[in-house]
């Protein structure tokens, strides 16, 4: 249910209900807290009455007693209380979820069943077993459990003589076989809850976090999926997928929910293939990197494709021409025997240019982990483009500008193209490109080339390999297309994510065993380096084939081995190191100083910041349908409170 239908229900409610006045209470041991406490004195007697609640008339049972457990004195009461108003709404807030047995077991606590002028409480296990199940539907929408669903305030055991107000609904309750996925477009409010709610359900491998702020001060929300969520583990490669950094440019956007939701549901039923990616692998995904240029594009929707607004971002800057120029500065370097041609600093002078915030937050996020490889997900033709983006020679803007991956960049293009269902075939009707005999890939360059790109630097600038897959010609399909477009491309994703277990991993230690931080690993022939991560791990991925392997450190001697992967290995090598004393030549490494001179005058200081407690929180979304409502506030449901 969304927002504009749920204040007609609301008023329906107040028109039916005799008042809606502030209820009146008296303590109980807590409820102080709660801001639930008054002088209302208590009846005198309690007797059966016939149960009318208007949302509670489907219980297995027609009489009920006042007070009831809460302490309201009379159905009018109860009527009136945010406990009453929240399991009228709650299918609307929770989406849908848990809703029928939030309902019941809330209504077995505000109209418990009476028998002899006695109150009959439910069942303790009943109201444990729910808030395992559906605790995670409140975490997504960040609302506290409801405090009258306490069970060990509210309940009773078997023992006492409790009764099951589920009971009507077992048999009934068919756990759907496969992962039911709604192919709609989603709002920016829409996504994030989307996206929380799933995290909460899946919290054993997921959760989700914020990389920084948009520039109107949208969330960038990143839901992550392993199996140890929050932290690194060692020699677990990791990945991250970006959709809608153009903002008009959507299905990627959609398709990267969609896959959230099929990670966590598949992994829960037990899919094998699912599971083996997700304990193996540390996977990112950033849905929308430009959530305010979406916002602009879905005003207008689909009919006009997308084509003419949102694009940019809110200050009208194109992120995919925003990133610091390293490419320019490699091909100035490239012939000089000794620079470094990866890991190159920001210069400086690209923090007195107009940084975008979107664009900030992604770098830094970029450098904080050690992504191995990376998808960015646009659309407006049908082919998968890899780095050099920007042409070796300024003048021609359709050149062929290769890296020193390019075998690599080749087969990592070649996975996605290949896994899906039309990319690849030479015969598909393309966009206006014309790709023939490419089978779906590209060189960017050679395709069109320009500067700032976020492939190039991820390339140049930390250890990450990223292409750009381009979905189709249509930038904001219809709804109708978004199944078939994800039949289209669920393959292709996985065997992405998959694909990144290839080449070699392993740790440089030193003599005592530690792991060296900032080592370099680099490969005969190919003029581009790792360096390992916090813990001295690090992954090079690396078609089939016989290498020359090298590792050396700052102070430490290097180590060299030859290395020979078959072609039909399905994982990646495990190649180790161990660094010996004395040093070696110095200019071999990255000068520490120059690669973490990130934003050096502070421009972006306020993005960084926290949000500063509890006193600078906005109350949740869901918060004005009470406040609303001429009821005391619920602040009971307020997780920071």
């Amino acid at each position: 249910m969304s927002p504009d239908v749920l204040p007609p229900l609301l008023l329906l409610l107040w028109t039916s209900a005799p008042c809606w006045c502030a209820p009146q209470h008296t303590c109980h041991p807590g409820d102080e807290l709660l801001g639930r406490c008054s002088t209302g004195a208590r009846q005198d007697r309690a007797a059966c009455t016939e149960l009318n609640l208007g949302y509670c008339n489907d219980l297995d049972y027609s009489r009920t007693i006042f007070p009831n457990i809460l302490g309201h004195q009379s159905r009018v009461e109860a009527e009136s209380g945010a406990e009453y108003l929240l399991l009228s709404v709650i299918h609307g807030l929770l989406n849908g979820e848990c809703s029928p047995e939030i309902r019941l077991v809330g209504c077995s606590v505000l109209a418990s069943p009476c028998r002899d002028d006695k109150m009959i409480k439910p069942c303790r296990r009943t109201c444990e077993a729910l808030r395992k199940d559906c605790s995670h539907a409140f975490e997504a929408i960040e609302m506290a459990w409801p405090y009258f669903l306490d069970c060990d305030r509210f309940f009773a055991s078997d023992q006492e003589g409790c009764f099951d107000p589920l009971a009507g609904l077992k048999g009934k309750v068919v756990r759907p076989p496969s992962t039911i996925i709604q192919f709609t477009y989603t709002s920016n409010s829409q996504m994030y809850s989307l996206l929380k709610r799933t995290a909460a359900k899946c919290a054993h491998i997921c959760h989700v976090y914020s990389i920084g702020r948009s520039t109107e001060g949208r969330d960038l929300l990143v839901i992550e999926f392993t199996n140890n969520p929050g932290q690194h583990e060692l020699l677990e490669p990791e990945v991250k997928m970006v959709g809608n950094m153009h903002g008009n440019e959507v299905l990627g956007r959609q398709l990267l929910i969609y896959l959230a939701q099929y990670l966590c549901s598949e992994y829960n039923l037990g899919n094998q293939r699912i599971q083996t990616i997700i304990n193996s692998t540390r996977i990112h995904i950033l849905a929308s990197m430009n959530p305010d240029g979406y916002e602009l594009a879905s005003s207008e929707g689909h009919l006009l494709n997308g084509w003419t607004n949102g694009r940019s971002n809110a200050q009208n800057i194109d992120l995919n021409r925003n990133f610091p120029d390293l490419t320019s500065i490699f091909y100035r370097n490239r012939r000089s025997r000794h620079y470094r041609t990866d890991h190159i600093p920001i210069p400086d002078g690209y923090w007195f240019g107009k940084v975008a915030p979107e664009t900030y937050a992604v770098m830094k996020w970029i450098r904080s982990l050690p992504f191995v490889q990376s998808a960015s997900l646009h659309g407006g033709e049908l082919v998968v483009s890899y780095p050099f983006d920007f042409s070796r020679h300024p003048q021609e803007e359709r050149m062929f500008s290769p890296t020193p991956d390019e075998q690599a960049f080749k087969q990592m293009a070649r996975t996605y193209a290949d896994a899906h269902a039309t990319m690849s075939n030479n015969d598909t009707d393309r966009c206006g490109a014309s790709f023939y005999r490419n089978r779906g890939i590209i060189n960017g360059a050679l395709w069109y080339s320009f500067a700032g790109g976020m492939s190039d630097f991820n390339y140049l600038h930390t250890n990450c390999m990223e292409i750009t897959v381009e979905l189709g010609c249509d930038k904001f399909p219809p709804e109708a297309e978004l199944y078939p477009e994800w039949k289209r491309n669920k393959e292709a994703l996985l065997s992405f994510l998959e694909s990144v277990h290839r080449g070699i991993k392993g740790e440089v230690k030193n003599t005592d065993g530690n792991g060296i931080k900032g080592a370099t690993v680099s490969v005969r022939g190919i003029r581009k380096d790792v360096t390992t991560a916090e813990d001295g791990d690090y992954w090079r991925l690396l078609n089939p084939g016989t290498y020359i392997v090298t590792a050396t450190a700052k102070g430490y001697s290097k180590v060299s081995k030859r290395v020979h992967l078959p072609h039909r290995m399905n994982k990646a090598g495990r190649v180790d190191f161990v660094l010996e004393k004395p040093g070696i030549e110095d200019h071999l490494f990255p000068t520490v100083d120059s690669w973490e001179r990130f934003d050096p005058y502070n421009q972006f200081e306020r993005f960084s910041e926290g949000d500063g407690g509890v006193e600078r929180q906005e109350k949740p979304w869901w918060w004005n349908y009470f406040s609303q409502s001429g009821i005391s506030p619920p602040t009971w449901l307020l997780r920071n409170v």
